[in-house]
């Protein structure tokens, strides 16, 4: 077991890096970027100062002449340097660190990163690491719920299905989980605004945010059932969008135990079915789903729910690295892809030594990686 965690946590550090470096090379030829950012918004000033001017009954001759309007020279082929000076194109690359060659940028990132030094936004003017302190525990509070309830309801339907294998219930009950399969998380969430938060019907649940703004000087037992009142829509449309997979994984796994020898030999042995079913065919059938609850969890927290934040406009890790991807701030976007890959990475270690824990007979010494 020691070997096989060992060649595990050495394989993570070439994984890792290789993550980061794609990543980074992929920023490096997408369009746009910081500095096309900053211009974009001098442009949009110089845009609005005109249209005032305009406005209030001034003359305006050929346009606005702000960045990108006019002019040559500027820049080093940014969109929007022209008519600016060359020596501010090269104060804002410095401001930024592109000033250097990518490689080296490169290099100092993954140097900071692995004493976890994660620098400050560009354009928010805070420290990585107390940014995503703040967003995290919006995301931890979707992604525990959403995850503790597709398991509360995904287990017992899967096996409910799986002893029903056939029947009218679970005729029924696969028609239910198809349509959750099918309906996207977002979509889900659209609706149940529509219909229950004063979209068209009824004006039952809160649109946005995590709590009400006078949440401070409610009682605790008041700003529990705010908490609960708010996060009512989010986590059901992330529950429907992600029961679907593990109730057929744990039907399908119910399944192919339930049809083997041992289970036979159980039943000729006079052990009742309730006996069999959670004395013997449980512990076997949920190795897979149980090992499975790390990736489940890190996917909920961290991919699941960006849109759902978007929408309920909550103010979570999703909802940070859609502004900062938007904005192309590159210390979050970059931070935060390695923090999660790193957990991921992790995550997918204890999700195998779980493996373990439920099934002792699993030797992980024999194994390869």
């Amino acid at each position: 077991m020691g070997a096989y965690v060992v060649r595990r946590l050495l394989l993570l550090v070439p994984t890792l890096f290789a993550i980061m470096l794609v990543n980074f090379a992929v920023v490096q030829i997408v369009p746009g970027g910081p500095v096309e950012r900053v211009l974009a918004q001098l442009d949009q000033t110089a845009v609005d100062a005109t249209a005032r001017v305009a406005g209030g009954g001034g003359e305006t001759v050929g346009g606005p002449s702000g960045p990108g309007t006019s002019g040559a020279g500027g820049g080093k082929s940014y969109r929007g340097s022209q008519g600016l000076d060359p020596a501010f194109i090269r104060q804002l690359e410095e401001q930024f660190g592109l000033d250097q060659p990518a490689w080296k940028r490169f290099g100092i990132m993954m140097g900071n990163y692995l004493r976890f030094d994660f620098g400050k936004s560009w354009f928010k003017d805070r420290s990585v690491v107390s940014l995503v302190a703040e967003k995290l525990p919006v995301s931890i509070s979707l992604g525990v719920w959403t995850t503790l309830l597709v398991y509360l309801i995904s287990i017992p339907l899967g096996i409910a299905k799986a002893v029903r294998d056939g029947s009218r219930f679970d005729v029924w009950t696969s028609g239910v989980v198809i349509a959750g399969n099918a309906i996207p998380s977002f979509l889900f969430a659209i609706l149940l605004i529509v219909l229950f938060a004063g979209g068209r019907y009824f004006d039952w649940f809160p649109l946005r945010g995590l709590v009400s703004e006078n949440w401070e000087m409610l009682s605790w037992p008041a700003r529990i059932a705010d908490y609960l009142w708010h996060m009512v829509l989010p986590i059901t449309s992330m529950v429907i969008g992600g029961f679907a997979s593990l109730t057929i994984l744990t039907k399908n796994s119910f399944l192919e135990e339930i049809h083997k020898q041992y289970v036979t030999t159980a039943r000729a042995k006079g052990l009742g079915e309730r006996g069999v079913l959670y004395g013997h065919v449980f512990r076997n059938a949920m190795l897979i789903v149980i090992a499975g609850f790390p990736a489940a969890f890190i996917g909920v927290l961290f991919t699941g729910a960006l849109l759902i934040e978007v929408i309920f406009s909550l103010d979570g890790l999703g909802l940070l690295g859609f502004e900062a991807a938007i904005n192309r701030d590159y210390p979050i976007m970059f931070a935060t892809l390695y923090v999660f890959t790193l957990m991921g990475l992790l995550l997918g270690l204890v999700g195998d030594l779980t493996y373990m824990f439920v099934d002792p007979r699993i030797d992980f010494e024999s194994r390869e990686v």
